[in-house]
Order: structure tokens, then C-alpha cells, then sequence
């Protein structure tokens, strides 16, 4: 949906990895770009361990959009003064937790896109956890951020079906989608101040941890077949599932659930590289 309608919205937007830099994308093909971009710091990453920037600091680049990236809050003090207050901020995996009072120093406060149906699965890993608990159904909701973890009042909910067999980054890249369509759709009405937030229910309310590398390891004698793809799934990418042999760690690269069994295709052996793994059920 484009902005036909010459609204200018002065916005800040907050993210760091991709999920937030495929939103941007998303945004700017609608003809909407923020006025400033805050991501983290640059970092180490990769196998070699290098500096580089996040992928929402490249965007920012590649689109002549002014960037920060503080390490401390307080060094925002001065860019947010009487003179300067955005009309709203929109958050997406930033990757801190904002301060009260910077949630609050927009006229129209902050804004989050949030890859679950809140109250369900607040916190860091919704994608993921809809699969590993065999969810049918998930989401994507709009909130008004507050400073309790993904708490804030509901603008605007959309469900989506998971479909079967979908891993999680086709899962996710969907629900980026949907949500940023969903975002460019309410945005208009929102600041014109004609949707009120709906509170959560907060007995309702689930959360979710955030994914480690050691959460990948399976038990194949233990774990139900079920239970073991639905990790599989959740976990393809990164951090991928694996088990131990010989004291090796054996990453499952393919598999797949058939007639009840969890059936593996190929995997990489640690120190070796990808290979099929024959004629083996679990």
C-alpha cells in the first residue's frame, strides 16, 4: 500500500538486524522514510569476527539517511530537544531496552511491531516459540510500546496461519511483511488520533527466551519425534539442531516428519562438511 496521501510523518526508526532492515525496505517502497535511524553500535561479527555496521546502519547508508548508534542512552539528550521532538518513534528489534523517558519523548509516543497475537509470546523469540509449541495460528500486532516488555496497548492485530512444515525464517519473513503492510495501513488514522489502543490482558500474557546456541541440542532416544522437528523448524538457520556422537556434534542440516518418524537427510559432522545421512529414523 503506498502513501498516496502526502502525509508527512516525522518518525524515527529503531532496529538493528535484518528483520528490522527488510521493515525500512518495506517502508520506503511506500514512501515512507524516517528522518532519523538508531541502531547499535557496530560489532563483531561473522566467522572472522570484523567490525561491521548492522544491517539497518547499511540501509541508513545506502539511503542518505542520518544514523546514530549510542552506546549509552544519555548521548540522545541532546538530539531530542524542545526544538527537535519527533512526531513518533518505531521500534523494531532495536536490541536494548529504551528508557521510559525515551519511549515518551514523541508527541505521539512509540510504536512497535511485535511478531505474535500480545499477550502471547512477549519477549525475544515469538517466531520460534509458536513453532516449537505446534501453534497453528500466530501473528503479527501493532502496540504502543510502554517500558514493561511488549505490554503496551494493542492498535492493531493480524493472524496468520502457520503453514505445514514452514521453518522459521519463512515464517518471519512473512510476518515482516504483513506486519509493515499492516503498520503503513493504520499509520495514516493512528496519528490522526482516530484508533485507541486497546489494553492487554495481562492474565493472558506468555513469554518467551531469548534462543542460545545450546537450545539446538536434541536427544534423539528421548525426545518424541514430534517435539524434535518442531525444533527443527524452529531452529533452522540458527541455531540449527544437533546431536552429540562420539562426543561429535552432528548439526541437522535436512529432515524431515513422515508416518510418525523423524527422519534425517543430511547433516554436517563437526569438522566435515555436509553429507546425507543414510537410511537413519528416530
Amino acid at each position: 500500500m503506498k502513501n498516496n496521501t502526502n502525509q508527512r510523518i516525522n518518525f524515527v526508526f529503531w532496529g538493528t538486524p535484518n528483520v528490522a532492515s527488510e521493515t525500512l525496505e518495506i517502508l520506503k517502497q511506500n514512501n515512507y522514510l524516517p528522518e532519523l535511524i538508531i541502531t547499535s553500535p557496530d560489532a563483531k561479527r561473522g566467522r572472522g569476527l570484523h567490525m561491521e555496521a548492522s544491517p539497518v546502519a547499511i540501509f541508513a547508508e545506502k539511503n542518505n539517511i542520518p544514523c546514530l548508534k549510542p552506546e549509552k542512552m544519555g548521548e540522545l539528550e541532546k538530539i531530542f530537544g524542545e526544538q527537535n521532538i519527533p512526531d513518533l518513534f518505531i521500534v523494531v528489534a532495536y536490541g536494548k531496552i529504551l528508557p521510559e523517558e525515551i519511549i515518551n519523548t514523541p508527541k505521539l509516543g512509540s510504536i512497535n511491531i511485535h511478531y505474535s497475537l500480545l499477550p502471547k509470546y512477549r519477549g525475544a523469540s515469538p517466531v520460534e516459540s509458536a513453532i516449537l509449541n505446534g501453534d497453528t495460528e500466530t501473528g503479527v500486532t501493532i502496540q504502543k510500546m510502554t517500558f514493561e516488555m511488549d505490554s503496551g496497548s494493542i492498535i492493531a492485530q493480524e493472524k496468520v496461519a502457520i503453514l505445514p512444515d514452514e521453518i522459521a525464517p519463512e515464517l518471519r519473513k512473512r510476518l515482516i511483511k504483513i506486519g509493515t503492510e499492516l503498520l503503513i495501513k493504520i499509520l495514516p488514522e493512528f496519528v490522526a488520533g482516530k484508533i485507541k489502543p486497546t489494553p492487554q490482558d495481562g492474565s493472558l500474557a506468555s513469554v518467551c527466551k531469548k534462543i542460545k546456541k545450546e537450545d539446538g541440542l536434541i536427544n534423539l532416544g528421548a525426545e518424541l519425534p514430534s517435539e524434535i522437528y518442531r525444533k527443527y523448524c524452529a531452529y533452522w538457520g540458527w541455531p540449527s539442531i544437533y546431536f552429540l556422537k562420539n562426543g561429535k556434534r552432528i548439526k541437522i542440516t535436512d529432515a524431515k516428519l513422515e508416518n510418525g518418524q523423524f527422519i534425517i537427510k543430511k547433516v554436517i559432522p563437526e569438522g566435515k562438511k555436509e553429507m546425507d545421512w543414510k537410511n537413519h529414523t528416530a
